[in-house]
């Protein structure tokens, strides 16, 4: 078997492990270490390829900035934040029918800019706002449905972890990548709040509303969130700017939030060595990923395939919106089962020279920004997609009351809203790349 079939083989092994419980990180270094000394037809250079392959990936300064936001999510949810957020949005639109939903997605996008995780802030939000939906009489299906789609918004607003290390891997600007994805995630979180305005329009039984607050309770609200605009607009701002690196712009998000949590009396001392454990914990498993990813690229590098597959797409002469359409469709499949993280990973290295070689009309930077913001939406629909998306199984542990068909029930028009946001987004990059543009 020559090293293109072995290539060709190991991805339905690694599914075929993964399937089997594996974890991904421990199946993809196998795998690729096992594929490389096929390759190389002895056991010498896969040796020193193993003393050599950790340190290469982890002594990276721009790895630094994962548990820098993986610390800064911790110290967010000790903080109170994520209650802060959902009070102030409640205190503004909570009176409207459907506000209160709305007002925990708008909870979520801003839990989400200081997250950058996903399942945390489904899991955070979804602690803060199930019991307000339920007071406020909303159906078990809206408010499992609409929580799960909020908590999407925690990787696709910056700063998100996965953006960075596809940035890393397609060798792209992170700050870029940033500002690519928020014109996205607004459009994500407005389409969200459209879905509630007509879910109840159509079922009005399906959510209430709460009293009108007076505008001294409203602006009591606004005041307990004003810190959490000033971190956002901080470590972004700063990043866009080149006041600070992004790493930089972590530490600084990392202390900010840590601070804030120690003024809100959020932090004691086994809340903050549960913090760093938690971390800790979060940035193991994201390098284990990374290490994995690493030799089973290593391996695809060696068996030439990525570069075949690309000349083999641009000799057939698809059209590039078809081979688009292709990896996109393969990303909404295949992010039911994986997570997110883990199919950047596995993929880019594979995809991302195809994308490269075709012609949308865009330089080869926008290209690359546009193709990740694209993947990073597509695999976050995954999150929310039955019947095996994560984000609803967070959010079910959270309601064992609600049944898990109500849940499907309830997130399939948030799913609508998000294949109706990847199309506008396909066929105009603009809105992606308006940001960079300016």
């Amino acid at each position: 078997m020559d090293a293109l079939q072995l290539a060709a083989w190991s991805f339905p092994v690694l599914l075929l492990l993964i399937f089997l419980r594996v974890p991904i990180g421990l199946s993809m270094l196998v795998i690729g270490l096992v594929g490389s000394w096929q390759v190389f037809g002895s056991t010498a250079p896969l040796l020193n390829q193993l003393k050599t392959l950790a340190y290469g990936q982890f002594s990276t300064h721009s790895l630094s900035i994962v548990p820098l936001f993986l610390l800064m999510g911790q110290f967010a949810t000790l903080g109170g934040m994520s209650q802060a957020l959902f009070k102030a949005a409640e205190a503004f639109i909570g009176q409207r029918r459907g506000g209160v939903g709305m007002a925990a997605v708008g909870a979520c996008a801003g839990f989400g800019s200081i997250c950058g995780s996903s399942l945390a802030t489904a899991a955070t939000m979804g602690q803060v706002a199930l019991p307000e939906l339920k007071r406020a009489g909303y159906s078990g299906a809206l408010s499992t449905g609409l929580l799960a789609a909020g908590g999407t918004l925690g990787i696709l607003i910056p700063p998100s972890i996965v953006l960075v290390i596809y940035a890393i891997l397609a060798e792209q600007n992170i700050a870029k990548m940033f500002a690519a994805a928020f014109v996205p995630g607004i459009l994500a979180a407005l389409g969200y709040m459209a879905v509630i305005n007509l879910y109840v329009r159509f079922s009005p039984a399906s959510a209430g509303q709460i009293e009108r607050l007076d505008w001294r309770d409203r602006g009591r609200a606004l005041t307990a969130v004003w810190p959490v605009i000033v971190i956002f607009v901080a470590v972004i701002g700063g990043i866009y700017t080149g006041i600070f690196t992004p790493t930089e712009g972590a530490a600084v998000g990392a202390v900010s939030t840590g601070l804030l949590a120690w003024q809100r009396r959020g932090l004691s001392r086994s809340r903050v060595r549960e913090a760093f454990e938690a971390t800790a914990s979060g940035t193991a498993m994201i390098f284990m990923i990374v290490l994995g990813a690493a030799a089973y690229n290593t391996f695809l590098a060696l068996s030439q395939l990525p570069q075949e597959l690309a000349g083999w797409v641009g000799a057939q002469g698809f059209a590039p919106y078809t081979v688009l359409a292709a990896i996109l469709l393969f990303y909404l499949v295949f992010g039911c089962v994986m997570d997110s993280l883990s199919m950047i990973l596995l993929t880019i290295p594979i995809f991302f020279p195809m994308i490269s070689g075709l012609d949308f009309g865009l330089t080869p930077e926008e290209t690359a920004i546009w193709f990740g913001v694209l993947v990073l939406i597509v695999v976050e629909v995954g999150l929310i997609t039955p019947p095996v998306g994560m984000n609803l199984f967070v959010i079910q542990s959270m309601a064992p009351d609600i049944s898990i068909r109500d849940t499907y029930r309830g997130v399939m028009p948030f799913v609508a809203s998000d294949l109706l946001r990847v199309v506008v987004l396909v066929g105009f990059p603009a809105i992606t790349l308006f940001v960079l543009r300016l």
